[in-house]
């Protein structure tokens, strides 16, 4: 049996005449963690979005857990065991914490017809249960996420993430907007995972964490990979090299 979790194959994306992604070819093993680098807009969004059906892609094959997939949406992917952790959070203000952990997942108590009793209190333990996994620390889970600093709300939607995915967890730029001490808990989260053989992408401009955190790194650029790096063999002065294209890798020619 393969350890390959996720295997692109000539994965490419069109907008019109724009070409975001251009015959990306990657792949990411069990346990490991890796970076994907480069500049804005050169295509590191776009690549994730087709991997969890967010956009459907132009052409190529995405391979997870060894079967060609073609998810039709965001859903059927979080149900093959892939969660995202987008900047955005999608996260639900006026909610609590186990309420947003399970939008969309509530657990049922009893079932009438057209109505519904949700089990807050299962609901609870398990949210209980998912903090302790992740070492999120948040003293009251009936606050809403409205009352909560970025850092909570960011470790609130990391914890979903790590408590629902079965097999690949993906987080893009998750602590672009926080302070010193919220960047060292996500990133301690993050290190949780890897001590439990989590597999994960992490999309990060923080060169500092990415070296902290990943075994690879796979620069972006130009809608295209252009360098495919194990972190112990390369600097970080390297690897700006490859993003900004001064330097190039005999492996990736087209990536201009």
């Amino acid at each position: 049996m393969t350890d390959v979790v996720l295997k692109t194959e000539g994965l490419t994306k069109f907008y019109g005449g724009v070409h975001a992604l251009v015959d990306a070819n990657f792949e990411l093993r069990a346990g490991e963690h890796v970076a994907i680098m480069g500049d804005n807009g050169a295509g590191k969004s776009t690549f994730v979005r087709q991997i969890t059906a967010v956009e459907q892609r132009t052409s190529g094959k995405i391979i997870f857990n060894g079967q060609e997939t073609n998810f039709k949406g965001p859903l059927e992917a979080r149900e093959a065991g892939i969660e995202t952790v987008f900047q955005n959070l999608a996260l639900a203000d006026d909610l609590d914490v186990p309420s947003n952990l399970f939008l969309g997942r509530e657990k049922i108590r009893w079932n009438f017809g057209p109505f519904s009793v949700l089990d807050f209190k299962s609901m609870r333990e398990a949210t209980r249960k998912a903090l302790e996994k992740t070492a999120v620390k948040i003293p009251n889970l009936s606050n809403t996420i409205r009352n909560m600093s970025g850092g909570q709300r960011q470790c609130v939607a990391i914890a979903r993430t790590a408590t629902f995915a079965s097999k690949l967890i993906i987080m893009d730029e998750p602590t672009a907007a926080l302070g010193v001490q919220e960047t060292a808990q996500v990133e301690n989260i993050i290190r949780t995972l890897k001590a439990a053989g989590e597999p994960l992408i992490l999309i990060s401009h923080n060169m500092r964490q990415v070296f902290d955190l990943v075994d690879r790194i796979v620069v972006f650029r130009r809608g295209r990979i252009a360098a495919n790096l194990m972190k112990k063999d390369v600097t970080g002065e390297e690897v700006v090299s490859y993003i900004t294209g001064a330097k190039k890798s005999p492996e990736y020619a087209d990536a201009a």
